[in-house]
């Protein structure tokens, strides 16, 4: 497995995001997926506090093997954060770390993650709390979600002007269908200040896995199906997503290859890309997710999927 850095860290380039511990998954099929994982040499693994019971199975099941890997958390979203406290706050980022490192049992978080912006907070006040946790060794390094370009940039200001760790990475929506940080100048600000771009929906929750497609109902118990009535579902289930959905996979077909090839290699090959995070609910999706980041995209194939261009 390529390995790529975020930081100081070491990560695997094809990562594992862990929304689905103890949802989709209990203790014991959480475990499964995180050891295939680690004997397949992926070491980078994604969770959050605001994720249930995702960190404490992640710790519980990483257990002797923790030295193995990179442990990626957030604070800051949704109900995570008690209605008493502020998500950026310096208070709330000092008690939020403390639960996440007993809820994964361990001693150190190596990629502490802000989820989400906090309009209320100024960031000189969360980057100095972060800076705080690296210097009691608590955290080695630390990243954001969800920021804007102009965001990106004001963090980097503030850091260099008070002498703090700025923020290694962002974690943002990317894939080959929504190209949000190329149009949005985040791209353009990961090269910029050196700053890591770590994709989340990064196979828009099934759809480039060719699980999904036009004109079929959707599968009976899947992501989709649950989400068909709530307001996020909106951002997959529209019919330019399928539309684009479709030629791309009449592409990596012509070329005796797959939509999860597509979709995962398309990203992995991106230098400002240190891991893609896909989830797995069981070892074997591990081990197809792993294959399916072998595809060297040349000049032609890159430029033909340009032309597509999906959204």
């Amino acid at each position: 497995m390529e390995t790529r850095t975020i930081g100081n860290l070491d990560v695997s380039v094809l990562g594992l995001g862990c929304n689905n511990f103890g949802g989709k998954l209990d203790a014991k099929a959480t475990e499964a997926v995180v050891h295939t994982a680690l004997d397949h040499g992926v070491t980078y693994f994604d969770t959050a506090d605001a994720y249930g019971d995702s960190e404490n199975l992640l710790g519980r099941a990483l257990g002797s093997r923790r030295d193995e890997a990179i442990i990626a958390t957030k604070f800051g979203s949704g109900s995570a954060v008690p209605e008493d406290e502020i998500a950026g706050s310096a208070a709330w980022v000092a008690k939020a770390a403390d639960r996440s490192l007993r809820q994964l049992g361990i001693d150190v978080i190596d990629h502490y993650q802000m989820h989400k912006p906090d309009p209320t907070t100024p960031i000189v006040e969360t980057l100095g709390a972060l800076q705080e946790l690296i210097d009691a060794g608590k955290v080695r390094e630390i990243g954001c979600s969800n920021f804007t370009a102009d965001m990106l940039e004001d963090m980097v200001t503030v850091a260099s002007k008070n002498g703090l760790t700025p923020f290694s990475t962002v974690q943002n929506r990317y894939s080959v269908l929504t190209r949000g940080p190329e149009n949005d100048g985040v791209l353009d600000a990961c090269r910029k200040y050196n700053i890591g771009l770590v994709p989340y929906f990064p196979l828009e929750s099934g759809l480039l896995t060719g699980k999904y497609r036009k004109g079929t109902e959707l599968p009976s118990g899947s992501r989709l199906e649950e989400w068909a009535e709530l307001p996020h579902g909106a951002m997959f289930l529209q019919e330019t997503m399928f539309d684009a959905t479709e030629a791309l996979i009449d592409y990596a077909e012509s070329r005796n290859r797959t939509i999860l090839e597509l979709g995962l290699s398309w990203l992995a090959e991106r230098p400002e890309i240190p891991s893609v995070i896909a989830g797995a609910t069981t070892p074997e999706q591990i081990t197809a997710n792993i294959a399916a980041c072998s595809w060297t995209l040349n000049d032609e194939e890159r430029d033909d999927i340009e032309k597509l261009r999906p959204i």
